[in-house]
C-alpha cells in the first residue's frame, strides 16, 4: 500500500481541525470520506488517517452508515496542544485565552512551590539561565527570542515540581505562551516587572523558599490575566 504524502495529511488535517473548531462544521454535521476526498484533491487513504487523528482529539467521530458526525465542544479533547493551536487562530481567541491561562494560574504557582522543594541543581541552573534569557531579550522587539526562553522556564517549573500531572501541562503552557506571541496578544516588549518576577522565582527555588517561590508565580499568572484585560478583551 503507497504511503500519503505528510504534507498532504498535514494540510487536510490543518483545514479540517481549524474548521471544526472555528465553528464553519457545526456539532452533529456530518462529513462524508467521499465529499472531503473531493474538496482536498486527495485520496481516501489520507482522508481515513485524518479521521482518525480528530477522532483521537474526540472532535469526530466515526460510525458505519452514519459517517463523520462533528462533536459537540464539552466532548473535545482541550488539552490537546494541536486543538489549542486551531482554536487560537480563530475568532474565539480572547476567550481561549483567558481561559488557558486560569488555568495556568491554578496550577503553576502550586508547581513553583513544589519545584522548590524537588528541583535537582540541575534545574535550578537551567532555571536561572532561561530567567537571565528572558532578562537578555526583553528589549528590542525580540519577542520571538524570548518566547524560547519564557517557554523553556516554564517546562522547568512544571517538570521540576516533582508531579507527572503538573509536568504533562508543559505542552498546554507552550502553545499559549506561542499563541500570545504569534497571535499578537503580547507587549512589543515583555512587561519589565514580568520578566523582573521569573528571575526572582529562579533565585526562590533555587533557595528552596518554596512559600515565596508559590506567591510569586502568583504574581506573573495575575499579570498575564491583566494584559489579557487590555490585549483581548
Amino acid at each position: 500500500m503507497t504511503t500519503p504524502a505528510p504534507g498532504l495529511h498535514s494540510h487536510v488535517l490543518a483545514a479540517l481541525g481549524l474548521a471544526i473548531t472555528a465553528g464553519e462544521y457545526p456539532p452533529g454535521t456530518v462529513l462524508r470520506t467521499d465529499e472531503l476526498a473531493q474538496r482536498f484533491d486527495v485520496s481516501r487513504t489520507v482522508v481515513r488517517e485524518v479521521v482518525r487523528v480528530l477522532e483521537s482529539m474526540r472532535l469526530v467521530e466515526s460510525r458505519r452508515r452514519v459517517g463523520v458526525t462533528v462533536q459537540p465542544t464539552p466532548s473535545w479533547n482541550v488539552y490537546d496542544p494541536q486543538v489549542i493551536r486551531w482554536r487560537l487562530a480563530g475568532a474565539d481567541r480572547p476567550r481561549q485565552l483567558r481561559s488557558l491561562t486560569v488555568l495556568r494560574s491554578a496550577v503553576e504557582p502550586v508547581a513553583a512551590g513544589l519545584a522548590a522543594l524537588h528541583a535537582t541543581p540541575e534545574q535550578c541552573r537551567d532555571l536561572t539561565e532561561r530567567a537571565l534569557g528572558m532578562v537578555a531579550t526583553s528589549r528590542g522587539r525580540q519577542l520571538d527570542a524570548y518566547l524560547v526562553h519564557d517557554v523553556a522556564f516554564h517546562r522547568i517549573v512544571l517538570e521540576a515540581s516533582g508531579n507527572e500531572m503538573f509536568a504533562r501541562l508543559g505542552d498546554v503552557v507552550a502553545e499559549v505562551l506561542t499563541g500570545r506571541t504569534h497571535h499578537h496578544v503580547m507587549f512589543e516588549d515583555p512587561d519589565p516587572a514580568a520578566v523582573t518576577l521569573h528571575v526572582q522565582v529562579a533565585e526562590a527555588v533555587r533557595e528552596r523558599d518554596a512559600d515565596r517561590a508559590e506567591a510569586l508565580t502568583r504574581e506573573i499568572a495575575v499579570g498575564a490575566l491583566r494584559e489579557l484585560d487590555v490585549l483581548a478583551p
